[in-house]
C-alpha cells in the first residue's frame, strides 16, 4: 500500500535553523520542500561562513572516502546524531592525514606489484640467458647482445646467421634456446670492434635487442643477481606494507566510521539549508511526513526547542496537485515482491499500490507454468541456500525469498497435476492428477489459463476504477464499465456452449449492444479500442499453457530417452543433464513471462507511474547511499 502523508511547516527564529535540521535530522522521516514564495518570505541565501564550510567539509569527506576505502574497513559505519565544529575539524585532520599515509603505501604496493611483475616477465629469458652466458669465454673482450624473437620469427635464426658469418667471418658467438612461451631466446657475442656493423645489421633486420630493465645496471651479467636479490625482497616489503595498512586501520577505523557518516550528514544538512525560506527574523520549513510519524515530529521539537519552535500541518487544499512522495508499506509476506513495482517508476500518490496484488498472481502464474513438485523442491532447495548465503535487505534475499514463494506454488501445482519431474512420480510413486493431466488436457489447461487472464484483467480494470474514481469519474466509469462487459462476454460464451444456462446468451448479448454506446460516450473512440487490447491480453494469457505444456512434455520426452539408451548408467546420466537443463528452462521462462502478464496486461489497466522519490533529510548509511 501506499502510506498517507502529510504536509508540515516549521516555524521558528533563524538562528536556529542549524539546530533544528540537526533535531529533523535526527527523527529521519521529514522529506523538504522549498517552500512557496511569498512577500518577505526569501529563499534562504548562505551566508559567507556557510559558503567557506561546503567546500571545507567536501574535502574532508573526499579524504575520509579515500582513506576509508584505501583500508577496505567493512561495516555498516556508525551513526552521529550531532557531531560539533571542533570535532569535524579533528575528524577533517584526521582524514586528511590517514589518506596521505594510505594513498603513499598504495602507490609503493603498486610499485612492488608492478616490479614483481616486470620480474616474472625477465625470469625465465634471463634464466635462459645465463645458461648461454657461458660461452662468452669463447670471444674475450666480446659485445653481448640478448634478443627475443617472437614464435613467428624463429625461422630467421638462420638468415641472421649467415648475415653475421658474411660480415664477421668466424668472430662471433650465436646461441639460442627456446622459451616456454614459444619465443627464442637469442645471445649474440661479437668483438667490440665489430660493435658497429651489428647495431646496423639488427637495425636493418628490425630484430629489437631485449632492453635491461632501468636500475638493474648495464648488462645482463650484472642485472640477473640483482633482479634474483629484488623478486626474494619483494614479497617481504609489500608484507610489510600491508601489516602498516592494517596498523592504520587498527589505529584510525573507527574514528574514520563515525567521520564517514558525520560528514554526509553535515554536507546533507548543509544541502536543506537552501530549502528553507527566510524573513529577516524568521526561518520557514516545509515538508512532507507518513501520518504516523507526524507526532513523533511533533515531540522531538517541542522537547528540543518547546515553543520556540512550531509545527503545523498544511491542509489538503493547499497541497492538492502537488508532487507527494510515495512510500510502499506491506506486510512482511508481500515486501520482496515490490523489487517487481520499483523496476517501473513509483505509483503517483493516490494511486494503488500493486504489489499485493503482483505478490498473490507472480508466483501463481510461476508456479501454474513450472507445475512441477521434483522441480518445484528443486527450487524451494535453490531458494533456501541463496537465502543462507545473502545478507538481510540484499537483492540476492529478496530474490531468494520470491523464488521461495513460487517453488510453493510449483509444488502445490505439481500435486493438483500429479507431476513430479514429468511421469516418473506417477511411476514410482503412483501420483495421480488431482485436476487435470497437462500432458493430455489441452483444452481444460487453456480455459484455466484464459479464466486467470480473465479475473487478472478485470481485477485491473476494477483497480483501474477505483484509483480514478475521484480525479477522473468518466474514465473510472468507463473503466468499470469495460470490466462488466467482459465478463458479460464471458457469461455469451458460456452460455454458449452449456455450462452455464442456454437462455442468459440473450441477456448478456443485449447487455453488451447497450453498454458498448455508453462506453463510447464515456471515453469516446479510444474506450472501444482499449475494450478490445484489454481482450486481446486476455488471450494472451493463453502462454501459460503454452509453457507449462512445454515444460512437462521437455519431462516426458527426458524420461523416455533415458530408458531408451540400453545402459542404465548412460540413461540416467542423460535423463538427469536433459532434466537440468528443463528445470533451468523452467526458471526463466515462467520468471519472464508472468512479468510480461503483470507489466504488459495487468498493469495497463491501472498503473500510474510517476511517482516521487521520498527521500527524508536523515542520517547517511552506506548501505542505502543517501538518508535512511
Amino acid at each position: 500500500m501506499i502510506v498517507p502523508m502529510v504536509k508540515v511547516r516549521l516555524l521558528g527564529p533563524s538562528p536556529r535553523l542549524t539546530e533544528v535540521l540537526r533535531v529533523v535530522q535526527d527523527v529521519g522521516i521529514l522529506h523538504l520542500t522549498p517552500p512557496p514564495i511569498r512577500p518577505r518570505l526569501e529563499a534562504h541565501a548562505p551566508d559567507r561562513a556557510e559558503a567557506r564550510r561546503k567546500p571545507q567539509i567536501e574535502r574532508a569527506a573526499a579524504d575520509c572516502e579515500a582513506a576509508y576505502a584505501g583500508l577496505a574497513l567493512g561495516g555498516r559505519g556508525e551513526t552521529v546524531p550531532s557531531a560539533s565544529v571542533p570535532q569535524l575539524a579533528r575528524w577533517a585532520r584526521l582524514a586528511r592525514r590517514a589518506r596521505t599515509a594510505v594513498e603513499a603505501l598504495a602507490a609503493r604496493r603498486t610499485a612492488l606489484e608492478e616490479e614483481q611483475a616486470l620480474l616474472s616477465r625477465y625470469r625465465e629469458l634471463f634464466t635462459a640467458l645465463e645458461s648461454l652466458l657461458t660461452a662468452r669465454a669463447l670471444v674475450p673482450g666480446a659485445t653481448a647482445y640478448h634478443v627475443v624473437l617472437r614464435r613467428d620469427q624463429a625461422g630467421s635464426v638462420p638468415l641472421l646467421r649467415t648475415a653475421l658469418h658474411e660480415m664477421l667471418g668466424g668472430a662471433f658467438e650465436l646461441l639460442t634456446k627456446t622459451l616456454a612461451s614459444g619465443e627464442t631466446a637469442v645471445l649474440l657475442l661479437v668483438p667490440k670492434s665489430d660493435a658497429p656493423k651489428v647495431d646496423r645489421l639488427l637495425a636493418e633486420t628490425r630484430v629489437q635487442e631485449m632492453p635491461v630493465p632501468h636500475g638493474y645496471g648495464d648488462s645482463i651479467e650484472i642485472a640477473i643477481p640483482r633482479m634474483r636479490e629484488r623478486a626474494a625482497a619483494i614479497p617481504g616489503e609489500r608484507d610489510a606494507v600491508a601489516k602498516e595498512l592494517g596498523r592504520i586501520a587498527r589505529r584510525d577505523g573507527p574514528e574514520l566510521r563515525r567521520a564517514r557518516a558525520a560528514f554526509r550528514d553535515e554536507l546533507a544538512r548543509l544541502a536543506a539549508l537552501p530549502l528553507s525560506g527566510a524573513t529577516p527574523r524568521a526561518f520557514v520549513l516545509e515538508g512532507w511526513v507518513p501520518e504516523t510519524g507526524e507526532p513523533r515530529l511533533r515531540n522531538a521539537l517541542a522537547a528540543a526547542f518547546g515553543a520556540e519552535v512550531s509545527i503545523e500541518r498544511v491542509s489538503q487544499e493547499q497541497w492538492r496537485g502537488e508532487d507527494v512522495p510515495v512510500v510502499l508499506a506491506n506486510p512482511r509476506l508481500f515486501r520482496p515482491f515490490e523489487t517487481i513495482t520499483r523496476t517501473l517508476p513509483l505509483p503517483k500518490y493516490g494511486s494503488l499500490d500493486p504489489t499485493p496484488y503482483v505478490a498473490v498472481f507472480f508466483p501463481m502464474f510461476f508456479g501454474l507454468m513450472l507445475g512441477d513438485a521434483g522441480y518445484g523442491f528443486a527450487a524451494a532447495l535453490l531458494a533456501l541456500v541463496l537465502h543462507r548465503r545473502s545478507r538481510p535487505d540484499s537483492r540476492l534475499r529478496t530474490i531468494s525469498e520470491m523464488l521461495g514463494a513460487c517453488a510453493l506454488f510449483a509444488i502445490a501445482f505439481g500435486i493438483a497435476f500429479g507431476e513430479l519431474f514429468g511421469t516418473l512420480g506417477r511411476r514410482w510413486f503412483g501420483l495421480r492428477p488431482l485436476l487435470f493431466d497437462r500432458e493430455t488436457a489441452l483444452i481444460p489447461f487453456l480455459a484455466l489459463a484464459v479464466a486467470l487472464g480473465v479475473i487478472h484483467v478485470v481485477l485491473g480494470l476494477v483497480l483501474g476504477a477505483i484509483s480514478q474514481r475521484r480525479a477522473h469519474p468518466r474514465a473510472a466509469l468507463g473503466r468499470g464499465l469495460s470490466a462488466i462487459m467482459v465478463l458479460l462476454i464471458v457469461v455469451a460464451l458460456l452460455a454458449a456452449v452449456r455450462i452455464l444456462p442456454a437462455g442468459l446468451l440473450t441477456p448478456a448479448a443485449i447487455a453488451l449492444l447497450i453498454a458498448f454506446p455508453i462506453l463510447v460516450l464515456l471515453e469516446g473512440v479510444v474506450g472501444p479500442v482499449e475494450f478490445l487490447s484489454n481482450l486481446g491480453h486476455i488471450l494472451s494469457y493463453a502462454r501459460i499453457m503454452a509453457l507449462g505444456t512445454a515444460s512437462v512434455m521437455l519431462a516426458v520426452v527426458a524420461n523416455r530417452l533415458a530408458g531408451s539408451m540400453g545402459s542404465v548408467l548412460v540413461g540416467a546420466l542423460f535423463g538427469l543433464l536433459f532434466h537440468l537443463v528443463n528445470f533451468g528452462l523452467g526458471l526463466f521462462s515462467p520468471a519472464i513471462h508472468a512479468l510480461r502478464l503483470h507489466y504488459v496486461e495487468f498493469f495497463g489497466t491501472f498503473y500510474s507511474p510517476g511517482g516521487t522519490q521520498y527521500q527524508p533529510l536523515g542520517h547517511w548509511t552506506p548501505d542505502a547511499g543517501k538518508p535512511a
